[in-house]
């Protein structure tokens, strides 16, 4: 205190003394001195005051801020203030630390680390998972089965688990392949629904804003490891503008004061403004306001999710369709049909009750169960693009609340790139949506104005795009989606298909704790835990994490710093589990971890693990849904595709027409995800030779067809081969590379002129070495014959699939679509 006084003093005895001298004041900086010391203490104690009343408050501030060390004894954060400053702590002077008085580790020891998991996560297999399903439909049925892993689905199983309830989850893909995924990845209150309040003297979107406010404090604390507080700015370049987002920020402070998880908002000059975001266009820059609001990593969350409903015993299973509803003798809904998408097996599930949470599809499952039922879903599309890390500081955001169009852009670091979106249109629904080029221009546009003319935005610059579905509620009277509030609704059918609908990111835990309150009244059920406590769950890898673990990590295994930063902040104490896959790079430095692909930390070791303990069963699931190499640069996924695709056919044990498979599925969702077709024109192409060589190698050919293609070939055979030296006999006869279009003719083989076929011929003669070569044995001729006749094939099914869609009109859809602020 008394040091506040003491800077309290000088600060404006120097104010001061400027004063006088503009105003030839005689007063001495002495006497000055001494008034302002009494004001200074004064002050001191006042402080003092508070910071002792609201102690509490100041620790939970130090821990979010990471000043607060945790034990490591502990499995959750403290919370009470029973804490002596660490002075002699090594490299964190003055930190809280409960162990103060001594030595910060015996001498001749190694400083102490966390300590690891001694046994890998004892989850039960996916298939022990559907085993458990299929017995309900003999022995007991479940209290709940929940369609849709998504955020609402997956939380709703966490709660119903946590509460002692049996509770079954299929997905009919992975769990957060739709929406969930497909966010602005913002954890937020929404600071443009409360202007809208505001003029509209609308009291449900003031409701969702205080809702998500409240949801947004606890969900950075039970999963402090995937979410964190990110200061977002809002630059003005008029002077008008500066009282009225004030105001609005420190409304959206007030709304949230209660939580005191995030600081306030705060004034910048124009000067401190470029400071902080450099990219900044400065002319006509009036100054910005800065808010608070969170930032998550969406569908690692939910992975988090489903696997703490695992660990309270749900059975959750992805990959899982559902196909026909089960209604008992009065016509009430009680299980489903299922089909595992893997397998092609189907079964029954019964349960006391059916919960429907799959978000923009609630309208197909409820058809499903009432072809009569009304539709309750108006799906709101937007797009987002992903740019350099360049493009923006990486701890501070920009949101542009009035676009040309009157949307708001949000321009966000995230992962170790720039985020920028999104769009906000109708649209319909599809499973794997995409960006238009219009959509992506336009976000460009936008950016541009706010972007200093050193700053290129250039097209090429993009990295990745995706576009997701929101899941809104519909309203007749709305004029726009624009307009349509995103709160949830629960509706039970006369069949009592309970439905959860709409809502967002932010508020799925009030969302599942009111969906479970509901089932529990609907369907009769007793859990053994009446009352919801997800409020204080903490998501599976958060029990032992610390903002610091990284650092152990790197001391114990050797990893490089940001991969150990990755693992911390991907899996949370589980990062141990996963360290302990790692092998040996043979190197000095990094001792252990390969990298799936330069410039993202992203290694072949979390390939494994997913594949062991996180359900990843699709080259899919893992670049887009566990590792987000897909969403942050999609051609930097399709280099490391074939890596990703060794080491879970080692894992799941694939044969060669799954890895295929699984191959050109990969390839087509990159395309909704940015790739040019070209590339992925390349890439069939480059399955097909990586796939060559094992396809070669377990081909029999017959003696009838081998006859045929010798028959062939020696009737091409040149007499004097080129390559061949005078008189050397041993050599074998030899074809001349130019006849090996005409020779493929013969086996029904077209290979034309187009740029394709030409393209994947060189590739094939430059896989097997012969780029130069102008002639090829018998041998190396049915190689490439065997190629040429699988490449007929993909462009064979190619056509067809064409040809079907120029049928089918109805099956093109718009895809003006985004998931942007879920």
């Amino acid at each position: 205190m008394l040091r506040s006084g003491r800077y309290f003093t000088q600060h404006f005895c120097r104010y001061s003394s400027t004063a006088t001298h503009a105003t030839t004041t005689t007063t001495t900086c002495n006497q000055r001195q001494r008034k302002w010391t009494v004001v200074g203490v004064l002050v001191g104690l006042i402080g003092g005051m508070i910071v002792y009343k609201k102690k509490d408050d100041i620790v939970t501030v130090l821990r979010k801020e990471m000043i607060l060390t945790v034990p490591s004894d502990s499995p959750q954060a403290p919370t009470g203030p029973d804490f002596t400053v660490g002075a002699n702590r090594p490299g964190l002077p003055g930190v809280f630390n409960d162990n103060s008085d001594k030595a910060p580790y015996p001498s001749g020891q190694s400083p102490p680390t966390p300590p690891e998991p001694v046994e890998s996560p004892a989850y039960p297999t996916r298939q022990e998972l559907i085993s458990q399903l299929k017995k309900s439909e003999h022995n007991e049925p479940y209290d709940l089965l929940i369609i849709g892993g998504g955020a609402t689905g997956c939380g709703v199983a966490v709660d119903a688990a946590s509460r002692g309830l049996r509770v079954a989850l299929v997905e009919r893909d992975d769990f957060s392949s739709g929406t969930s995924s497909r966010s602005t990845k913002l954890v937020h209150g929404g600071v443009r629904y409360l202007e809208k309040a505001f003029w509209n003297l609308d009291k449900a979107q003031y409701d969702l804003v205080v809702e998500a406010l409240a949801e947004r404090a606890n969900f950075l604390q039970i999963a402090p490891y995937l979410s964190s507080h990110l200061p977002i700015m809002i630059p003005i370049y008029k002077w008008w503008q500066l009282p009225y987002f004030w105001a609005g920020c420190k409304a959206y402070d007030f709304l949230a004061s209660n939580e005191q998880t995030l600081n306030s908002s705060y004034l910048l000059s124009k000067r401190k403004a470029l400071e902080a975001f450099p990219m900044l266009r400065k002319e006509h820059l009036k100054g910005a306001i800065v808010y608070y609001d969170g930032q998550h990593n969406d569908s690692r969350m939910n992975v988090a999710l489903a696997l703490t409903a695992i660990k309270h015993g749900a059975a959750c299973v992805n990959h899982c369709t559902v196909t026909a509803t089960l209604k008992s003798d009065a016509g009430m809904t009680r299980g489903a049909t299922i089909k595992d998408e893997l397998t092609g097996e189907s079964f029954n599930v019964r349960a006391r009750g059916v919960i429907n949470a799959t978000g923009p599809f609630t309208d197909g499952i409820r058809f499903l169960d009432n072809p009569k039922a009304v539709p309750s879903v108006a799906p709101s599309s937007g797009v987002h693009v992903i740019l350099p890390a360049y493009y923006a500081p990486s701890s501070i955001g920009l949101i542009d609340p009035n676009t040309s169009d009157g949307r708001v852009i949000f321009f966000l670091p995230w992962q170790g790139s720039t985020i920028a979106g999104t769009t906000d249109a109708p649209c319909q629904i599809e499973a794997d949506p995409s960006a238009t080029e219009a959509e992506v221009s336009w976000i460009l546009k936008e950016v541009k104005k706010y972007l200093a003319p050193d700053v290129q935005v250039r097209r090429g610059d993009v990295l990745a795009t995706w576009s997701g579905i929101r899941p809104l509620i519909r309203d007749p009277d709305a004029g726009s989606t624009a307009e349509l509030v995103r709160s949830h609704m629960i509706h039970v059918s006369e069949s009592e298909l309970l439905t959860i609908a709409g809502g967002k990111w932010t508020t799925y835990r009030a969302m599942a704790e009111e969906t479970v309150d509901k089932a529990i009244k609907v369907f009769g059920l007793t859990p053994e835990k009446p009352e919801c406590w997800t409020m204080s769950l903490p998501l599976v890898g958060s029990a032992k994490w610390t903002p610091l673990l990284f650092i152990p990590i790197i001391q114990r295994y050797g990893l490089e710093t940001d991969v150990a930063e990755h693992l911390a902040s991907s899996y949370g104490d589980q990062a141990w589990n996963v360290a302990e896959v790692f092998q040996v790079t043979g190197k000095r430095w990094p001792v252990r971890g390969h990298r799936l692909v330069s410039g993202y930390p992203y290694t072949e070791a979390e390939v494994r693990y997913c594949c062991r303990y996180e359900y990843a069963e699709t080259a899919v699931d893992m670049i887009a849904r566990r590792l987000r190499l897909a969403f942050l640069n999609s051609h930097a996924a399709l280099e490391a595709l074939p890596k990703i695709m060794t080491i879970m056919s080692e894992e799941k044990g694939w044969d060669q027409a799954r890895r295929r498979l699984e191959y050109r599925q990969a390839l087509a969702f990159l395309r909704t995800m940015g790739l040019e077709a070209s590339e992925v024109s390349r890439s069939e192409q480059r399955l097909l030779l990586d796939t060559l060589a094992s396809v070669f190698g377990d081909y029999k050919w017959n003696d009838q067809e081998l006859a045929r293609a010798r028959q062939v070939f020696q009737a091409a055979v040149t007499n004097e081969s080129t390559s061949r030296s005078k008189g050397d006999k041993s050599r074998d006869h030899r074809v001349d590379i130019n006849k090996l279009v005409p020779l493929m003719k013969s086996f029904g083989v077209q290979l034309g002129d187009s740029y394709t076929d030409m393209d994947f011929l060189s590739l094939v003669l430059s896989t097997m070495g012969l780029s130069q070569a102008k002639e090829v044995r018998f041998g190396q001729f049915l190689e490439i014959l065997l190629a040429a006749q699988e490449w007929n094939k993909i462009k064979k099914r190619r056509k067809e699939k064409k040809d079907d869609e120029s049928r089918d009109f109805t099956s093109k859809i718009p895809t003006e679509r985004s998931g942007g602020g879920v």
